[in-house]
C-alpha cells in the first residue's frame, strides 16, 4: 500500500475535525483507495489542549519549515483561519512542491488570483472544498460534472448563524439582539458576531463562487454586502403577509452579458427551494442552460463536515500522486 504524508496548519475545532474524520474512517478510505494517507507533522502551539483524537508529541511543531523541508511530506492542509498567514503558508508550501487543501474561505477569497497561479506556476493541485458550504459539495459539483453548463445564477444561504437568527425571528417573533444571545449560548454565533451578522463571511463565500461559475473574480472587498443587523419584527411580518421569508442571500447572475452580485437580506416566497432553508443549515441553488435548477443542502459548518469535505479533497489529491508514485 502507498502512503501519502501530510503535514497540518492548525489542529483547532476544524483541523480536529479532518484528523478526526480520517481516523475513524481509515479503513473505508483505505480499502476504496489503496491508499495510507498519514498526518506526519501539524504545526500548532497549543499542545496541551485536550482534543478526542490521539496524536503523539513528536507530530507537533512549531516551525512552519519544518513542514514545508520535509521532503516526504506531498499534502499540506491549511486550517489556520484569517488571511494571514495562512495565505502566505499556503503560497510557501505550494513553492516548495506540495499541493495543497484549505477550508480558509477569508484566505482564498481574498488571495484566489495569488493562490491558484501560485499553484499553476509550481505543478502542484489547491483544493478548497471546504471553504464553501461547509461539508457540501458545492464547489466540486461546479468544475466537474455542471462544467459543461453556462450558469445563470447562483443564490445561496451561506452562513448558518444568520440562517438560525432569521428563522427563528421569523418561526417565533423574536427580536433580533434576543436571538442573537441565544445563537452565542448555543455556540452558532461568535462571541463578536461581526462577520457573520454583517455578511463578511458571505461575501468571501460568494466572491469564491464567483469566480468558479462565472469566471470573474471579484474581491469580497468589493461586493455590495449588507447584513441582518437592521431587519426588525415588522419587517418579518410584511414579509409574510406578501407570503415570503426573509433570508440572507448571496447572488450572483447573468443579466445582459454582466454578472450582477451582493449580498444582503432578501424576501423570498415562499415557494422557492431557499425558503424552506432553516436554522444553521446552508443550500445554494444553481441555474445552469442545460441542467436547469439544482439545489445543494447540508451542514454548512462544524468540525466533522467540513472535516469530510477537507479530506475529500486530500484523498482525491492523494489518489492523483500515487498514480504517479
Amino acid at each position: 500500500m502507498k502512503t501519502i504524508k501530510i503535514g497540518l496548519l492548525g489542529l483547532g475545532n476544524i483541523g480536529t475535525g479532518s484528523y478526526k474524520t480520517l481516523e475513524m474512517n481509515r479503513d473505508e478510505i483505505e480499502k476504496s483507495s489503496g491508499l495510507d494517507l498519514r498526518i506526519t507533522k501539524i504545526l500548532e502551539k497549543d499542545t496541551e489542549r485536550k482534543r478526542d483524537i490521539t496524536v503523539s508529541p513528536e507530530q507537533f511543531t512549531q516551525d512552519p519549515e519544518e513542514i514545508f523541508n520535509d521532503p516526504d511530506i506531498q499534502i499540506v492542509i491549511e486550517l489556520l483561519g484569517g488571511i494571514e498567514p495562512a495565505a502566505t503558508f499556503m503560497a510557501e508550501a505550494m513553492k516548495h512542491g506540495k499541493s495543497v487543501v484549505t477550508a480558509n474561505k477569508a484566505a482564498v477569497a481574498a488571495n484566489y488570483e495569488r493562490l491558484t497561479n501560485t499553484a499553476k506556476e509550481n505543478g502542484v493541485m489547491f483544493r478548497y472544498e471546504a471553504s464553501v458550504g461547509g461539508g457540501i459539495p458545492i464547489l466540486n459539483a461546479l468544475t466537474t460534472v455542471l462544467k459543461a453548463n453556462k450558469y445563470e445564477e447562483v443564490l445561496g444561504i451561506l452562513n448558518g448563524t444568520t440562517n438560525y437568527i432569521l428563522t427563528q425571528m421569523t418561526d417565533y417573533g423574536l427580536d433580533y439582539e434576543d436571538v442573537l444571545k441565544v445563537a452565542q449560548e448555543k455556540g452558532f454565533a461568535e462571541a463578536d458576531p461581526t462577520a457573520d451578522v454583517e455578511g463578511i463571511d458571505c461575501a468571501n463565500k460568494l466572491s469564491i463562487l464567483m469566480a468558479l461559475t462565472f469566471g470573474n473574480y471579484v474581491p469580497p472587498t468589493q461586493i455590495p454586502t449588507e447584513g441582518i443587523t437592521g431587519i426588525t419584527k415588522q419587517n418579518i411580518k410584511n414579509a409574510k403577509a406578501n407570503g415570503c421569508r426573509i433570508k440572507l442571500i448571496s447572488s450572483a447572475r447573468m443579466v445582459n452579458g454582466k454578472v450582477e452580485y451582493a449580498v444582503k437580506p432578501m424576501e423570498l416566497p415562499e415557494t422557492h427551494p431557499l425558503a424552506s432553508v432553516n436554522n444553521e443549515f446552508n443550500a445554494i441553488f444553481v441555474k445552469g442552460n442545460a441542467v436547469d435548477e439544482l439545489m445543494f443542502y447540508g451542514k454548512g459548518a462544524g468540525p466533522l463536515p467540513t472535516g469530510s469535505a477537507v479530506m475529500g479533497d486530500v484523498l482525491e489529491i492523494a489518489k492523483v500522486l500515487a498514480a504517479h508514485m
